[in-house]
C-alpha cells in the first residue's frame, strides 16, 4: 500500500474497513474480530455495565492495517470508533498525530464511504499547509 497518504477506517465491533487512497487509486482490506462478541443487554441488578470487553487483538490488527498511514480518518456508527482511538492512544501514540477526524457514519456502502473520505480530505488538504 505504498504511495498512499490517506486512509479512511470503518469500525464496528464485527468488521474494519480500511480503505488506503489518493485521488485515483484505491485499496482496501477487511479485518474481522477472532471472537466477535454477541450483542450484550444489560440487566438490572447484575454485576457490570452491559458492555463487551475491548478486543486488543482485533484493535492491535486494524492498527497494523492502518499501517503509516500520514492522513486517517475514522469512521463508524457506535464506540468501536472510540475504543480504537483510545488503543492507538495507549499502545501506538506517533499515530495521533496521523488522525484527521472522527465520524458518527452508520453503514455506508464501500464507494459512498470512498467518496467521504476523498471529499474530507479534500477540504482539510485545503485548509492545512503542505508539507
Amino acid at each position: 500500500m505504498t504511495g498512499h497518504n490517506h486512509s479512511v477506517v470503518w469500525i464496528d465491533h464485527h468488521e474494519a474497513r480500511i480503505f488506503h487512497f489518493t485521488a485515483d487509486e484505491v485499496d482496501s482490506l477487511t479485518v474481522r474480530p477472532n471472537d466477535p462478541h454477541v450483542h450484550v443487554h444489560h440487566k438490572a441488578n447484575a454485576i457490570g455495565n452491559g458492555h463487551a470487553p475491548e478486543d486488543k487483538a482485533f484493535l492491535s490488527a486494524v492498527v497494523d492495517a492502518i499501517g503509516g498511514s500520514k492522513a486517517i480518518l475514522i469512521a463508524g456508527p457506535g464506540v468501536a470508533k472510540t475504543a480504537l482511538v483510545k488503543y492507538i492512544a495507549r499502545h501506538a501514540p506517533t499515530m495521533m498525530a496521523h488522525i484527521a477526524g472522527v465520524e458518527t457514519v452508520d453503514h455506508p456502502a464501500d464507494g459512498v464511504l470512498l467518496a467521504h473520505a476523498r471529499s474530507y480530505f479534500k477540504a482539510a488538504d485545503l485548509m492545512s499547509a503542505q508539507k
